[in-house]
């Protein structure tokens, strides 16, 4: 078997889980597992073979001390002050480690969009829907998944938005 074989046990036992429970059990063997982490977007498009833009990032936030998922392209960065001010925010933090783990069920370069621990509000940057398919981790630093972005917005539950910080 190689290593990128499409297993279903190639995603997190739990995200395969979710994937079932939200009717995409058919992205199971799309699941790519590879021998290298793809921690990063930069790591996982290379692994994939896609451009950086084509790698959907799932960060962890808090805003004003509770937890948000924003769904970013991979060549991008998130601006704290739009996401601040989409959801009416004080203020708006990188979440450490543990929070992430805790708030999602995953360590930080695994994190899925969606399949989490706990219910979380979720932005998707509209960069995303630039693609066909993006690619997002399936639950570990290993694994990623294929999907179509408008699938991913509406399974993550998203609020489209503009928070890709520009250069000006």
């Amino acid at each position: 078997m190689s290593a990128t074989s499409p297993v279903p046990s190639d995603a997190h036992p739990r995200f395969a889980e979710a994937l079932k429970q939200l009717g995409l059990g058919d992205l199971l063997p799309r699941v790519r597992r590879f021998p290298d982490h793809t921690r990063t977007a930069a790591e996982a498009a290379a692994a994939v073979g896609c451009e950086l833009s084509e790698i959907c990032k799932s960060l962890i936030f808090a805003a004003d001390g509770v937890p948000i998922l924003v769904l970013m392209d991979g060549s991008s960065r998130v601006d704290l002050d739009l996401v601040r001010g989409e959801l009416g925010a004080e203020k708006v933090t990188r979440a450490k480690a543990d929070i992430v783990r805790e708030t999602t069920g995953y360590s930080i370069g695994g994190v899925p969009p969606f399949g989490h621990a706990t219910k979380t509000r979720v932005l998707a940057d509209r960069s995303l829907l630039r693609h066909d398919v993006v690619w997002a981790a399936a639950g570990t630093p290993y694994a990623v998944f294929p999907i179509a972005p408008d699938a991913l917005v509406a399974h993550a539950g998203a609020t489209l938005v503009d928070v890709r910080e520009t250069s000006e």
